[in-house]
């Protein structure tokens, strides 16, 4: 199951179109507080975040997960989907426990092939 936290309805929609065409479960959040109750409830296999977003943002998003107390909580892969191009935003999200990024525009094959790849090297 994939957790989307995303504020724009548009992207959002499309996310969860690829990734129900690939046979993934989505739940859908539209900000980083809806987010992380939304994880809290269901527990997903991964996380697509953008990273600038109301109430919370998706490196405060991330480092609230962390540290949820859930034992995976450490081990789930959460994916940044986001237009900044800004090294520093990328280094701190990194540090907060992002595993990687994804850019808007987004490219269907990429994002399917590295939810693949996060997911089962989170089963090996």
């Amino acid at each position: 199951s994939v957790l989307i936290v995303e504020d724009d309805r548009n992207i959002a929609e499309l996310l969860q179109m690829y990734l129900e065409k690939e046979g993934y479960a989505v739940t859908v959040a539209a900000d980083g507080g809806q987010g992380l109750a939304k994880f809290r409830a269901i527990k997903p296999d991964l996380v697509l975040l953008d990273v600038m977003m109301p109430v919370m943002n998706g490196n405060e998003a991330t480092e609230k997960i962390r540290r949820s107390g859930w034992a995976d909580a450490e081990r789930i892969p959460i994916i940044a989907v986001t237009a900044c191009v800004e090294e520093e935003i990328h280094t701190a999200g990194m540090r907060v426990g992002i595993n990687g990024y994804v850019m808007k525009p987004l490219n269907a094959e990429l994002l399917i092939k590295t939810l693949s790849d996060l997911i089962q090297n989170k089963k090996q």
